[in-house]
């Protein structure tokens, strides 16, 4: 299986990629690091807003580390409202869109710029603006706006307001998705947190063992402390021992009433060593074998 994400470091040109988020601090920093990257290597910038003025958004970006305010100065980076980049008298436009999207960039390069880097806010199109039920179409056309040429976009969707059906919806309209930073990474076990399905889980890469167990237990926790239940992605796990099984039913007991831990994709084998343990004789831990 190959995985849709590049992380955020690996975006260039001809990347369309959908940043679902959870966590400002997580969003700020990622949006960040692309937007200063796009200026070291001289491309022009645009980023659209949803309801800020453009005031707020520049200290948002300085915030996140980039020189916002010199680069508004020298023409590198411009700042638009949802209004002024995607609604046309109040009004969303798919072919429009695009269109004007095409212009920019043709601007961008005809000025002499390295390439176009575009970011959006989109939670503009969950308000009641007539169009705004396109945005799936909208997504599906403007990859043909970045594919093969030196622009990239980075679209940002709220999941806490967009919700795990629509984003999951969204996403497969674009052809990958930003990476988020491993929390653990070594030559036998990366722990990775993605997105999938609209919905962050833990993806569990590699063995399980006395070795890693701490670190294991450590990333359970650090997803545990995001909104909603945990799920835990075991698709490309290669093995894990029983002490690693009682990390994963113990996390499930720590976990607030109500909450579920979801192992997705276990190896029936295992689902088997839970149910004999007695472990899912709860409601806190939820196993799924591999789908057909």
């Amino acid at each position: 299986m190959r995985f849709r994400e590049r992380q955020i470091h690996e975006v260039g040109h001809g990347h369309h990629l959908c940043l679902p988020f959870d966590d400002e601090d997580e969003r700020q920093r990622l949006v960040g690091a692309y937007l200063s990257a796009g200026l070291d290597r001289g491309e022009r910038l645009s980023y659209f807003s949803d309801l800020r003025p453009v005031p707020d958004v520049l200290a948002w970006l300085e915030k996140a580390g980039v020189p916002a305010t010199a680069a508004a100065a020298s023409g590198r980076l411009t700042v638009a409202t949802a209004e002024d980049a995607y609604l046309t008298a109040g009004r969303f436009d798919p072919d429009a869109a695009v269109a004007k999207l095409h212009r920019t960039v043709r601007s961008a390069l005809a000025a002499g710029f390295a390439g176009l880097r575009v970011s959006g806010e989109m939670s503009w199109a969950l308000r009641d603006a007539q169009g705004a039920g396109l945005l799936e179409e909208y997504e599906t056309k403007v990859n043909r706006v970045f594919a093969g040429r030196r622009a990239s976009a980075i679209c940002q969707y709220d999941t806490r307001r967009f919700g795990a059906a629509r984003v999951a919806s969204l996403d497969r309209r674009h052809p990958g998705i930003v990476g988020l930073a491993p929390l653990h990474t070594s030559p036998t076990l990366h722990l990775v947190p993605a997105f999938q399905a609209g919905q962050l889980c833990l993806r569990v890469e590699g063995e399980v063992d006395y070795h890693t167990a701490d670190v294991f237990a450590a990333a359970l926790r650090t997803v545990a402390r995001r909104p909603g239940d945990v799920r835990v992605d075991m698709s490309r796990l290669d093995f894990i021992d029983l002490s690693g099984m009682r990390i994963l039913a113990q996390a499930a007991d720590e976990l607030a009433p109500g909450r579920r831990l979801h192992l997705v994709e276990l190896a029936p084998t295992l689902c088997e060593v839970i149910r004999v343990a007695g472990w899912d004789a709860g409601s806190s831990l939820v196993v799924s074998p591999p789908s057909p």
